[in-house]
């Protein structure tokens, strides 16, 4: 059985990386990544079947596609305290030359990184690709994916979405973060999304929703449920619903902190919060 503890410690320790990273080049986005740290954090720890190094084929191992890049602090943070890169490197996020750009890359070579991200919608394209490789290859372990809420509204979701259940793509997990906040505020003033659930339902997807998504057990719960569903026939989608900045009071319950750095003292603030568990890189 997981140390839900132990993982809560760790997302305490993710967080304080992310606003630290993100206030030293006074640039990135602390929002998104702070409301996804408890998913990604359980993603790596306990969910997926993951073999010791890296490379780039991932044969014979679950695999993850980041596709809303923009929350790479999360992702970089969970990587480094995951063993994939030391996490000393955090200090170079966003500096010029580093490998841990704003948006993931691949050019050089950050163990962890299989695309590059943030050009918003095409994560589901890559990660359903990805999966027909593993069936073609007779390969049966999963592949997972990550996406915003917002970056619905592009429309080549939609077209792979139709692809995948057309296709019988069934070792997907695609997860989407409902935190209903975008860049220029909810997803309902922006564009509304309507009924999620629904309308991956008429494209063929199998549907789960995981109310409490900044609930490490919550997580646990709802993703063991989401493989139980694999193998079936159909693509597998799970709605996470999360707060955008949880776990620092001033971030959360709104768009503002998508992609704002704090300053001195609001970092002081959102440390004092997250106070150290694993230790500081």
């Amino acid at each position: 059985m997981p140390n839900t503890q132990q993982l809560e410690d760790l997302v305490t320790q993710v967080r304080r990386d992310i606003i630290r990273m993100v206030h030293k080049v006074n640039s990135g986005h602390p929002g998104g990544s702070l409301g996804c740290a408890e998913f990604l954090v359980a993603l790596y720890s306990e969910i997926m079947e993951r073999k010791e190094g890296f490379n780039m084929d991932g044969i014979d191992e679950d695999l993850f596609f980041l596709s809303n890049g923009h929350i790479s602090p999360a992702f970089y943070s969970v990587l480094a305290r995951s063993g994939y890169f030391p996490v000393e490197e955090l200090n170079t996020f966003r500096l010029l030359n580093t490998r841990l750009q704003g948006h993931p890359t691949t050019h050089e070579g950050l163990p962890g990184i299989r695309i590059a991200s943030g050009s918003l919608g095409q994560g589901m394209s890559v990660a359903i690709g990805a999966a027909q490789t593993k069936k073609l290859n007779n390969d049966d372990h999963l592949v997972y994916s990550l996406h915003g809420d917002g970056e619905l509204q592009e429309g080549q979701n939609w077209e792979a979405m139709m692809y995948a259940a057309g296709k019988n793509v069934d070792n997907i997990i695609a997860t989407i973060d409902l935190n209903g906040q975008q860049i220029d505020g909810t997803t309902d003033d922006v564009l509304p999304l309507g009924n999620v659930r629904e309308k991956f339902e008429a494209f063929g997807w199998i549907v789960l929703e995981i109310e409490e998504g900044n609930n490490i057990d919550a997580i646990l719960k709802g993703m063991a449920e989401a493989k139980t569903k694999t193998g079936q026939g159909k693509p597998v989608c799970v709605l996470l619903k999360t707060e955008m900045g949880n776990g620092v009071d001033f971030m959360m319950h709104t768009h503002a902190w998508h992609g704002k750095a704090p300053n001195d003292e609001q970092l002081a603030i959102g440390l004092n919060q997250n106070p150290v568990t694993l230790g500081d890189y």
